[in-house]
């Protein structure tokens, strides 16, 4: 079931790419400019290797589910996904995983952006550490839980200089 799960992650990636490019066109075709551009093929890279490693890791290192951790872990990843597409809701045809920003666009103040600047990359770093745990896939939580510490430091402070917030 678990490997069924991560597909669904992964075809719910795909759906994101969908959007982001249909997006994407509206953005540009209304005046936008992409910004951090350097980063955008380490954010995809790293999403993509994590589904990647959850899966292998589970495989090779025989990692068995456990209810107490696994349960909790999944209920994590749900909620996360349930934050990321509420972002996605609030921003509409602004939303998009490329930092492309319209000249004089109102920063969205609402919805979860009420509270943070980047709701979005918090539910992100949760899934990212709770995906690989719904089936005790400690190593990839680790190392993908760091590598994501750093993409979104550099995707941050570009955004938040894009966005004027810096």
């Amino acid at each position: 079931m678990y490997y069924l799960f991560i597909l669904l992650i992964g075809v719910e990636r795909l759906i994101e790419l969908v959007v982001s490019r249909r997006n994407a066109r509206w953005s540009f075709a209304q005046g936008g400019t992409e910004f951090g551009r350097g980063h955008y093929p380490a954010m995809v890279t790293m999403h993509t290797l994590l589904l990647a490693s959850c899966v292998a890791e589970v495989a090779t290192a025989h990692r068995p589910f456990l209810p107490w951790l696994g349960w909790p872990m999944l209920a994590v990843v749900v909620a996360s996904t349930v934050v990321r597409w509420w972002c996605v809701g609030v921003l509409g045809k602004h939303w998009n995983p490329r930092l492309i920003v319209i000249k004089g666009a109102p920063l969205v103040r609402n919805g979860p952006y009420r509270w943070l600047h980047h709701p979005n990359y918090t539910a992100v770093a949760a899934e990212v550490a709770a995906l690989p745990l719904v089936h005790s896939a400690w190593v990839t939580a680790i190392v993908f839980s760091i590598a994501n510490a750093a993409v979104l430091t550099v995707r941050i402070r570009a955004e938040n200089a894009a966005l004027g917030y810096a």
